[in-house]
């Protein structure tokens, strides 16, 4: 990996305005992701995880500029991506591109196959009419279709047929980046398993670089060089996959492990039941947005917003956002700690 990060985030913020009252002014903001920083290296897997409407997907779209970011910088490339124009942009996707979670909802019904693949490619003048009809073709049997699917429409195949047919249509115009929104969340699990190796390989030949969205653990750890986890806006823990997975320092992150099945009866595994809901991110908790729900928090945790920091008792780039792990470090088993006020 290069030292320089394909993918630089810089304190994005993405609010959603709220319109109200008889002008339809802004009367308050959904704050979906909220001062996040993180770097892609090339050719490296990063994916997000946390629950529904933690901003995981907010993130990706920012990114792309398919929802304008409020604040923040997004340099890919050594470009500042937020800067460029639309007609700037539109050159630039090219080596960004997105697979969505519904296939059938982001390939259009009335097109073949052929001309889904074909039009990507015209919009970025790659080629000539005859060498775009040829690529389509290669790239249907690199994801493992055919020649004979270019004349089919959508809705003539099954979902990890359509999800094939959306890979390949991010690779028509060669990406550098490509960021998978839930993709294979809406297949079965063992259609899963063959999307998921097929990304893998097409990662190694054509050296793809992916921030892979799930909420799906046990897809993240398949899949992810490393791990950002989100709750409510905010990124609370990232670390390598195999840090964060043996060792966890958060204690969001340590519920979310915990509810991954073991599939061996005879092991048993105790689960952290995290109490109440996720509050709204119209108007998240002062201080640490995790305080609300979790065990261990304290006066600190509920006026004080925590840092994201690197931890010294963890490998490299393991950071953490939380002002008791050192506490936690102290006992053999964290989630029996109580940490007073």
């Amino acid at each position: 990996m290069s030292q320089k990060p394909l993918l630089k985030v810089e304190n994005l913020k993405k609010y959603f305005p709220i319109k109200g009252g008889f002008l339809g002014r802004t009367v308050n903001n959904v704050k979906a992701v909220d001062d996040i920083t993180f770097e892609i290296q090339e050719g490296e897997t990063v994916s997000v995880v946390g629950e529904s409407g933690c901003g995981k997907s907010t993130t990706g779209r920012a990114i792309l500029r398919l929802d304008e970011p409020t604040a923040g910088s997004v340099e890919f490339d050594g470009e500042d991506l937020l800067s460029l124009s639309q007609g700037q942009l539109r050159k630039r996707r090219k080596d960004l591109q997105i697979i969505f979670q519904d296939p059938y909802a982001s390939l259009n019904p009335y097109q073949t196959v052929g001309k889904i693949l074909t039009e990507a490619m015209a919009i970025q003048n790659i080629g000539t009419r005859e060498t775009r009809e040829k690529r389509a073709i290669e790239l249907l049997e690199t994801v493992g279709l055919s020649k004979e699917h270019l004349q089919r429409y959508p809705h003539e195949f099954s979902g990890g047929q359509r999800q094939r047919v959306g890979i390949a249509r991010a690779l028509a115009v060669d990406p550098k980046l490509i960021v998978c929104d839930e993709a294979v969340s809406a297949l079965d699990v063992s259609v899963q398993a063959q999307v998921l190796n097929l990304l893998n390989n097409l990662q190694k030949e054509f050296n793809l670089t992916y921030l892979f969205i799930a909420h799906d653990l046990g897809v993240v750890r398949h899949i992810s060089d490393r791990i950002i986890v989100m709750y409510l806006g905010k990124i609370v823990e990232i670390a390598d996959k195999t840090s964060l997975f043996e060792n966890p320092q958060h204690p969001y992150t340590k519920a979310l492990l915990s509810a991954i099945p073991i599939p061996d009866p005879e092991v048993k595994k105790e689960r952290i039941i995290l109490k109440g809901d996720v509050p709204s991110p119209i108007d998240p908790p002062k201080g640490c947005r995790f305080h609300t729900r979790c065990p261990f928090a304290t006066d600190i945790c509920r006026t004080e917003e925590p840092t994201l920091r690197n931890l010294a008792h963890m490998k490299d780039g393991h950071q953490a956002a939380c002002h008791h792990i050192e506490k936690f470090l102290e006992n053999d088993s964290p989630e029996k700690t109580t940490v007073t006020n």
